[in-house]
């Protein structure tokens, strides 16, 4: 399946999102064009955003709707290496993307807001991790979240492309992403709920472009 035809069912589902359109389909193409070079992309966000950044990583992590099997050459090298248990990995493991939840790291955390400045958690680790060419998602509902609008001007500095989900409160982060998706709500869990739909159609059509839906 094509992406305009995820996002054709995604548009079906929920019309409500129809004037999200163009930016759902551009991050997508991005993101797609993120894997092929073997970029990476990162994710924050607070509260039920930072569940929806572990959220995303999972679909992406691992087989989403496509098993991915690994390849022949990986499963063959597994198998030369390590014999029985080489097969048993090779049958098992599955092919994945690129992406980091940038509340993976609580150790880090806890350390730069007690010690340095707790609005830059997300800043210090994507001024680490991140490289030219990657992608940073930000997930704030109200669009105003500080630690997010900082780890987008880092991406910025970085030659980083970022994109903002958020809804219809126009923050001030708007102004530092590449993309913003900003779905018609106000209330933060009606935003949430929006959020979910949208990410789950760009994670399956990425998974659909890198790995051919495959069963």
């Amino acid at each position: 399946m094509k992406t305009e035809n995820f996002i054709d069912e995604l548009l079906n589902r929920y019309p409500v999102l129809t004037g999200n359109r163009a930016e759902i389909t551009a991050v997508t193409e991005a993101l797609i064009d993120l894997y092929r070079r073997e970029g990476t992309l990162f994710l924050c966000g607070n509260g039920g955003s930072a569940a929806d950044s572990d959220h995303i990583c999972g679909e992406l992590l691992k087989g989403f709707l496509s098993k991915r099997p690994l390849t022949a050459a990986e499963r063959e090298c597994l198998a030369t290496q390590f014999g029985e248990e080489g097969v048993w990995l090779g049958q098992h493991l599955q092919r994945g993307l690129r992406a980091v939840s940038l509340l993976s790291h609580p150790g880090l955390l806890s350390a730069f807001c007690n010690d340095v400045e707790p609005s830059l958690m997300f800043a210090q680790q994507l001024n680490a991790l991140g490289r030219s060419g990657d992608i940073l998602c930000g997930i704030s509902t109200g669009g105003g979240a500080e630690n997010v609008r900082c780890a987008l001007m880092v991406a910025r500095a970085r030659g980083m492309k970022s994109v903002l989900l958020t809804g219809n409160r126009h923050g001030v982060c708007e102004k530092y992403a590449d993309w913003v998706i900003a779905v018609p709500e106000s209330e933060t869990y009606r935003i949430q709920e929006l959020h979910l739909p949208i990410y789950h159609t760009i994670c399956m059509a990425v998974e659909a472009a890198m790995f051919g839906e495959e069963e």
